[in-house]
């Protein structure tokens, strides 16, 4: 492993095959939930990979039964009480998405079980998304009580259409991987017993394909979605603004309970 991933201890990394990175979420315990760590080391790692003369395509999965559950409570927690732990995720909320769109690598997502939160914005801001048949895509913000932040108003809209779009994201049901296909929100949908092998080949022809043609194609697409950029800090900062407010708070307790949010009915806006 190059020494420049090294510090890159809560993500599993290896090379499935020349010139290809496989990034995998590594806490099968916690259907690979992300920490606060993981969160900061998911950020930054797409600069790195846009830096390495030696990778031409990036595989991200999720070890176990889940690609990822999205955020642990821990983090979720710290949103809650601490104003400067609120920016400073902001920041890197913002930082994750553009990293993602701005490195010059393709990124081959597989999505395998459940994808929700900070996990499936790479799945789903991934060039080529692939997923299994047993997948199950949520975007849980408005479960938590809190606006659609992460990636979900600059692509969702994109992909998929609006009117599925404010459909999802306002009713946080989940979508099943040949649902995410059908209404274009994922690249494909294969069995689940395919899944990797399709990834690492679709992998394997970009790695090997026409280099500056595949990164320029990517950088004048993903204009798409830098043009939608004010879109998208609206979002995330509405998200984040929601963790200083009770219904966040309510989110989370009706979690940890496992129960039903009783959210209050009135509004002040």
């Amino acid at each position: 492993m190059s020494n420049r991933y090294a510090a890159y201890t809560r993500l599993k990394l290896d090379y499935p095959a020349e010139r290809i990175l496989r990034v995998t979420f590594d806490r099968p315990e916690t259907y690979n939930s992300v920490d606060a760590e993981t969160h900061t080391q998911l950020t930054h790692i797409w600069r790195d990979i846009d830096n390495d003369p030696d990778i031409n395509a990036v595989i991200v999965t999720g070890a176990g039964k889940a690609f990822s559950a999205g955020g642990d409570f821990e983090l979720i927690k710290g949103l809650l009480d601490n104003p400067a732990a609120r920016m400073a995720t902001w920041k890197e909320a913002k930082d994750l998405v553009y990293n993602v769109i701005n490195c010059n690598k393709p990124i081959i997502s597989a999505i395998n079980g459940v994808a929700v939160g900070a996990g499936l914005v790479v799945g789903i801001l991934a060039d080529v998304s692939i997923c299994g048949k047993s997948a199950r895509i949520v975007d849980g913000h408005t479960r938590l009580g809190v606006a659609a932040g992460d990636v979900a108003c600059i692509i969702w809209p994109l992909l998929c259409g609006l009117a599925k779009a404010k459909y999802y994201l306002l009713t946080c049901k989940p979508l099943s991987g040949e649902e995410a296909e059908r209404i274009g929100l994922v690249s494909l949908c294969v069995d689940d017993a395919e899944l990797q092998k399709i990834a690492l080949e679709t992998a394997q022809d970009l790695a090997t394909g026409a280099q500056s043609a595949i990164r320029w194609t990517k950088y004048a697409l993903n204009n798409w979605l830098r043009v939608n950029g004010p879109l998208f800090d609206t979002s995330t900062a509405l998200e984040i603004l929601g963790f200083a407010g009770n219904e966040a708070r309510e989110g989370l307790a009706s979690h940890l309970e496992k129960r039903k949010p009783a959210f209050p009915k009135d509004c002040p806006i």
